[in-house]
C-alpha cells in the first residue's frame, strides 16, 4: 500500500485486492515511473519471516518485468541475527548488512555538541554541566536517544531545585537504576521477553526469571550460552 501510495499519481486509482492483479498493478506502475524505487523498513526487526519472503518476491517481480526494486531494512541488531541464520538463508544470501557502531570513545564529544545546539549563542558548556556530569553521562549512557533523554531530565531536576551547572550527583539520581542491566540490554537490540521465549524455546516465566537473575544458576548458564550461540552478545 505504501509503494501504491507513493508511486500512483492519478487522484482515482484504485488498489487492486486480489493479490496476483495487485502485483501485476504494482509492477506496471513500478516500469511506468522508469526509476529504480527505495522502499525503507523502519523497525525491521519486527517483520515476521514470511513478510521478509513477500518482500524478496516483489523485488523479484519487478526486476522480471524490468524495473528495479530495492528494500532497506533499518532495525536493532536483532534483524542482523535473524538474516544470519541458517533458517533465513533464502533472504540473508541476498541481502547486504551494514552495521551502525555506537558512539565509542566520542560520547563526550557528542554530549558537548548536543549541549551546543541546545544552548543559547555564546553560553559556556561549563554553565550549564560539570565536566564530572558529562564524565558519567558518557560512562552510563550509550545511545543518541538516551543522552537526550536523560540530559532533558537532568536540566529539568536541577532547575526545580536551583541547581547550576547540573552536577553528577543530579545525574545519578535521574538515571535508572537498572539501565544496563541483562534485561534493558537485550531490549535495546531487540530482544523483549516474548522474543526471547520464543528463540530459546522456554516459558515466559522461566525468561522473566531469567531476565531479573532469579533463575537458577545452571539454567542460567545454557540459556546465556544459547544467546551467544545465536549471535547475542551479553
Amino acid at each position: 500500500m505504501a509503494l501504491f501510495y507513493d508511486l500512483a499519481t492519478e487522484k482515482d486509482f484504485k488498489i487492486p485486492t486480489q493479490p496476483e492483479r495487485r502485483e501485476r498493478a504494482l509492477r506496471d506502475l513500478i516500469k511506468k515511473r522508469q526509476k529504480p524505487i527505495a522502499l525503507f523498513i523502519d523497525d525491521a526487526h519486527d517483520l515476521h519471516s514470511k513478510t521478509l519472503i513477500g518482500l524478496k518476491r516483489l523485488i523479484e517481480v519487478v526486476r522480471d518485468s524490468g524495473g528495479m526494486l530495492s528494500v532497506v531494512l533499518a532495525g536493532h541488531p536483532k534483524l542482523k541475527n535473524d538474516l544470519r541464520r541458517s533458517s533465513m538463508e533464502e533472504i540473508g544470501s541476498r541481502a547486504t548488512i551494514f552495521e551502525l557502531e555506537g558512539l565509542g570513545s566520542e560520547k563526550k564529544k557528542y554530549v558537548k555538541w548536543l549541549l551546543v545546539q541546545s544552548v543559547a549563542p555564546k553560553t559556556k558548556i561549563e554553565s550549564v554541566i560539570t565536566d564530572e556530569a558529562v564524565a558519567m553521562l558518557s560512562e552510563k549512557l550509550s545511545t543518541p536517544l538516551q543522552f537526550e533523554y536523560y540530559l532533558t531530565r537532568a536540566l529539568e531536576e536541577a532547575y526545580k531545585v536551583g541547581q547550576k551547572p547540573v552536577g553528577a550527583d543530579m545525574i545519578e539520581n535521574v538515571l535508572a537504576k537498572d539501565i544496563n542491566g541483562l534485561e534493558p540490554r537485550l531490549t535495546r537490540q531487540g530482544y523483549n521477553a516474548k522474543v526471547l521465549a520464543e528463540l530459546l524455546n522456554a516459558k515466559p516465566r522461566e525468561i522473566k526469571s531469567f531476565l531479573s537473575g532469579q533463575l537458577a544458576s545452571g539454567r542460567t548458564q545454557e540459556l546465556q550460552s544459547e544467546l551467544l550461540a545465536a549471535g547475542i552478545p551479553l
